[in-house]
């Protein structure tokens, strides 16, 4: 408190909302000119490539244990469907990820 009986930012509450107007211009400055990553935009993004890959991985396995147990050839299809699994995958995670890399040059 000074010495009238107010605290110091009664005096300079209008410079104080300047101040964090300013702060806040800036942060989204830097966020539309992509200077501004945060740790969940990168957590978001791993999250994102890893079920891209675990979700037509576990499809495509269940299809392949199914179809093993449907048919008695010499094929392995929980084998090939993992294989398959993981390329569709890994391709559908490219797929995003180039998309996300492009929106964020714009």
């Amino acid at each position: 408190m000074n010495d009238s009986g107010r605290n110091r930012h009664d005096d300079n509450s209008e410079g104080f909302g300047e101040h964090i107007g300013r702060k806040a211009e800036r942060k989204l400055k830097a966020r539309r000119e992509g200077k501004l990553k945060t740790i969940w935009f990168g957590l978001g993004m791993y999250g994102m490539v890893g079920w891209a890959v675990a979700i037509p991985t576990v499809l495509m396995t269940a299809i392949g244990i199914w179809l093993d147990v449907q048919t008695e050839s010499g094929i392995s299809w929980t084998i090939t469907g993992i294989f398959v699994g993981v390329v569709l995958g890994s391709l559908n995670a490219w797929y995003w990820v180039k998309k996300e890399s492009k929106h964020d040059r714009t």
